[in-house]
């Protein structure tokens, strides 16, 4: 019998009680629904033809489709160029250099601690004023995201690489192998497989954060979504269909997350 650390397993009064308490709240949300459902239909909000043209408008579906490809590119290039940079750095500051290991630690904490869209506002304004050029808001978007990304992803490695046995850098230094050797060869191949799942879900949040670049003039998916619903005159329908585009994105990805991650608890126990 599985047993929880933290509190004792609920007897048959306590699962009844739990049981009761699921069937209130269920009942209370499906209220709640029908009486937001009930309030949209004596508004005019479900209305055939406030959601016909995300079904029959071609040229909609087009302009929507043309954001949703833009979030997914910016969103890939992001994901890939952090992964690069986030084991660099994890690297970096494995190889036991103090004065690295500072500077690299600065770097996570600046831009783990700075959120997205400030990253964007400094880049979109500071940039052409600073350095006198003029970057796409394509480019700013991935860089903001780069730069915060790889910052998380450079402590994701770094848990990765600290979970792995020790006997394992002890033994490839005793083999001969140079601590950078070790970090390339042995230990982080390891953590990247060890730490798939956190870094797939990882790619969730840098799709949800792309559409903070609808402020720096990026036309993904949101902007468009805002430009498609003045032009409709449907912001309420537009805007849940996008949600709902997004929400099934993330679902996927975490699908895919924990997919790979009962793949790796079978293969682990040799199923």
């Amino acid at each position: 019998m599985k047993q929880n650390a933290l509190f004792d397993s609920p007897g048959p009064r306590g699962l009844r009680l739990i049981r009761i308490a699921t069937l209130i709240w269920v009942l209370c949300l499906l209220l709640i629904g029908a009486y937001v459902v009930w309030r949209l239909d004596a508004r005019g909000q479900l209305a055939p033809q406030k959601w016909l043209p995300f079904v029959t408008n071609i040229k909609l579906l087009k302009f929507l489709g043309d954001g949703l490809l833009q979030t997914l590119s910016a969103s890939l290039v992001a994901l890939v160029l952090s992964l690069l940079a986030g084991v660099v750095l994890a690297m970096g500051r494995a190889l036991g250099l103090a004065w690295l290991s500072l500077v690299i630690g600065a770097y996570v904490q600046v831009f783990r601690g700075i959120p997205v869209l400030l990253n964007m506002l400094f880049l979109f304004l500071g940039v052409p004023l600073v350095l006198h050029l003029n970057i796409s808001a394509y480019t700013v978007v991935v860089i903001a995201l780069l730069l915060y990304n790889s910052a998380v992803i450079a402590e994701i490695m770094r848990a990765g690489i600290a979970a792995l046995p020790a006997g394992q850098r002890s033994a490839s230094l005793a083999l001969g192998f140079s601590e950078f050797q070790t970090l390339r060869h042995v230990l982080v191949p390891q953590a990247i497989r060890l730490m798939i799942p956190a870094l797939i879900s990882q790619f969730i949040i840098i799709i949800k954060d792309s559409a903070l670049g609808f402020i720096v003039g990026f036309h993904e998916m949101t902007a468009k979504a805002q430009n498609a619903a003045l032009q409709l005159g449907n912001p309420l329908q537009t805007y849940i269909v996008i949600g709902v585009v997004y929400v099934a994105i993330n679902l996927a990805v975490a699908r895919m997350s924990h997919w790979i991650a009962h793949r790796k608890t079978h293969a682990a126990s040799g199923h």
